[in-house]
């Protein structure tokens, strides 16, 4: 997997980019068929490795799907490490602000 051309795109955008999927496996994998489970798993491994984080957190396996790639030291990038990390709290019902994503249901549904 090469993602120099995604992490440059990243960084020439100020840490962000909106990609499609489409585009992510024509650089992960463009000898496969279809996105799957496995294949999304690497390509987070490989971003993860290269210091970029993708919301939604978990990627789609369709190829229509678009996601945002940040770089994870930006200051967007925190901020969602953060958000992710409540979400998680959340999930396992410790959640200091147990309100918050009753405001913001598309936010728990990206991050988690």
């Amino acid at each position: 997997m090469d993602f120099t051309i995604i992490k440059h795109a990243v960084e020439v955008d100020h840490g962000i980019k909106r990609l499609s999927m489409h585009f992510i496996k024509k650089h992960a994998a463009p000898e496969r068929a279809r996105l799957s489970a496995e294949l999304c798993d690497q390509i987070s491994d490989e971003f993860d490795r290269l210091g970029l984080v993708t919301l939604p957190r978990t990627l789609p396996r369709s190829e229509n799907e678009f996601v945002w790639v940040m770089q994870r030291d930006s200051a967007l990038g925190e901020v969602m490490a953060v958000a992710a990390a409540l979400a998680e709290l959340d999930k396992i019902k410790m959640n200091p602000l147990p309100q918050l994503f009753e405001n913001y249901p598309a936010a728990k549904r990206n991050l988690a």
